[in-house]
Parts: C-alpha cells; structure tokens; sequence
C-alpha cells in the first residue's frame, strides 16, 4: 500500500481543521494509508480514529536541531509516497524535504516553500478546511464544500462524562450550555467579567452553563466561577481531556467560545456555536460555519485586525474589539435559541 504522511504540527484548533483532508484522501485515495505527525498536547484528538494507521508525536518545543533530524530519520525510514503540510511554518518545510518523500504539496505562502515539489496556492477568502483539501488537487482530488471534520469519542469518554453529568445532576434531557473561555492569545479572550456576567444573565432566567478549558484554563475558570456565585453555573475547566470535553460540547445545547480550538470541536460535534471574535476576524477563514452558529464581534474598528493569531496585549491598550461587545445580545440570542429548540 502506498503512503501518505500529513504533517500538521501546530495547534489544537489547526489539527481538528485538517481531519476533513484526510477524510477525503481515505475517500478518495483508497489504495494510500495514512500517517501523520503531530505535537503532544494535540495527539489526543486522533485517539480511536479509524483513518489514520500511525499518529507520529514529535515535540517540537523541546527539540533541537540535532533531535530534528533523528526525527526526520525516522520519517525517512517509513519511505512516504506523497507528503502534505497544511502547517506553513518552516520547521515543518524542512523536515517535508529531509523525510525524502517521492513528492510533497505545500502552500505558496509557507515558510520555505522552495522546498516543495508541489506548490498549492492559500487562497484567501476561504474557509481553512476547504484550503486544507485543496492541498489533494496535485493528487487529483477536487472537494470544494466545507466538511465536517470527525472526531471518534469512545465509550471510555462518554462513561467518564456519564460520571461528570450526574455528579452536576444534569440529566440527559436537562439543556445547558457549555462555555469555553479560554485562548492561547489575550486579544482574542472575551473578559472574564463578561463571561461572567454572561453565566450570570443565563442563571437568572433558569439556564444551566458549564465552564470547560484545559489546564492553563483553570485560573480564568475559577475566577469566573467565583465571580458567578450561582447554583447553576459548575466549572470543569482542567478536569476532562479533549476527547471527553467534546463529549460534553456534543450533549450541550449551545457552546460559546472564543475564536479558539472549542469552536472547531463544537462544530465537528454538531452543537451550535456562538462564538466571540475580538482582535481577529471570520475573514482569516476560522469561523463557525453551521446554519445556527453567530459570531458576535466589533466592527469598524480601524485597528482590527491586528493580526492572525491574535496577540499577548491589546497594540492600543483599550481591547475596544472585545469591549464592546454586549452581552446582554449574547444572552438573549441564547434564550431565543432555547425558545425555538
């Protein structure tokens, strides 16, 4: 069988945005296996995935040079047909051409991109899952629609979040919401206050939210859980994995987020994303995409955006994109969307 190798090394939010490509590579492409090489904190995600036959774990942020090209090495063993990185960086531009593939697809915009044998050009514009398939084209596949990315939650999870559901007396016909607050990036967290507020506003008209988040979440989680001081609101934040956090978001009823790794896994789940977008915008092509979903940003600010990845301090010092954004708006389109459910 020949060999294809994906080399998607960035973050969390980056690797659920390429799943669809190697949904319609399998599709596509049957006769090709597939592996692909990722970093630790995001591997989790292909756990119990069917399509993917070896998940290669390279660390990146503790790896030098010398530790780069003993990892090449080893991907070089493997002897790969074809090689793709939807990552731009040049890391991985590098370790593409020293892997020694018979042919490797890269974006034009990547970081050394001479080192590709097949150049795809980043359209913008685009949603990023559809610029990740056009990465297939040079292989003759041509998919055009946005494709639900897929995630396989084993039984594992949904006993774990069984647990979690009935220690918080949640039933299963109960809705709620599951509010995720946290980013890599300042400029693109709403404030805690209005998070806050927001969990507030829902809890005095009866609706239940719960704060979900990984470790580095877990400050901001309880900050906000304090300030809630509400029955109704339960903070999780640090206490589930990935694969049992989107479990949760599938149950949920509606799941508000930044514009950060939470709104993908909502929209893989199918659960209808409200998210919050401050310093950057849909146009980056990162945007909830189902019929339901509502980003709720500031617009017409001469600063905005200030950058792709949002940024560790607001370049003005007012944070006006995230601001003003009212949440009074955000909690009434949740009481109208649990009108209509």
């Amino acid at each position: 069988m020949k060999k294809i190798l994906i080399i998607q090394t960035a973050f969390l939010g980056d690797l659920i945005l390429t799943l669809p490509l190697v949904q319609i590579a399998k599709k596509h492409l049957p006769e090709y296996s597939f592996d692909i090489v990722v970093i630790p904190s995001t591997s989790e995600i292909l756990k119990n995935n069917p399509l993917v036959n070896n998940v290669l774990v390279y660390d990146k942020r503790r790896s030098g040079w010398g530790d780069m090209f003993k990892f090449s090495k080893q991907l070089k063993k493997n002897r790969y047909d074809v090689l793709i990185s939807p990552h731009r960086s040049g890391r991985s531009a590098i370790l593409n051409f020293l892997a020694s593939p018979k042919t490797n697809i890269g974006f034009d915009k990547s970081s050394m991109s001479f080192l590709y044998k097949q150049i795809v050009k980043y359209e913008t514009g685009l949603h990023e899952i559809q610029r990740n398939l056009r990465l297939l084209e040079p292989l003759g596949v041509h998919e055009v629609d946005i494709v639900r990315p897929e995630m396989f939650i084993g039984e594992n999870e949904k006993s774990v979040v069984d647990s979690v559901m009935s220690e918080l007396r949640l039933s299963e016909d109960e809705k709620f919401v599951t509010i995720a607050p946290g980013s890599v990036w300042f400029t693109k967290r709403f404030p805690e206050s209005k998070f806050a507020k927001l969990c507030k506003s829902l809890s005095s008209v009866g609706i239940r939210t719960v704060l979900v988040g990984g470790e580095k979440d877990i400050e901001t989680g309880m900050r906000i859980f304090k300030e809630t001081n509400s029955e109704k609101v339960s903070d999780l934040t640090g206490k589930l994995t990935i694969l049992q956090s989107a479990e949760l978001i599938r149950r949920s009823s509606l799941l508000v987020t930044n514009d950060s790794a939470p709104l993908h896994i909502g929209n893989a789940v199918e659960t209808p994303v409200f998210a919050v977008f401050g310093s950057t915008i849909t146009g980056f092509g990162f945007y909830p995409y189902s019929k339901s979903d509502i980003v709720f940003e500031t617009n017409d600010l001469a600063c905005r955006p200030c950058g792709i990845h949002g940024r560790t301090s607001c370049p003005i010092g007012t944070l006006e994109c995230m601001n003003r954004i009212d949440v009074t708006i955000i909690a009434e389109n949740i009481a109208e969307l649990f009108r209509k459910a």
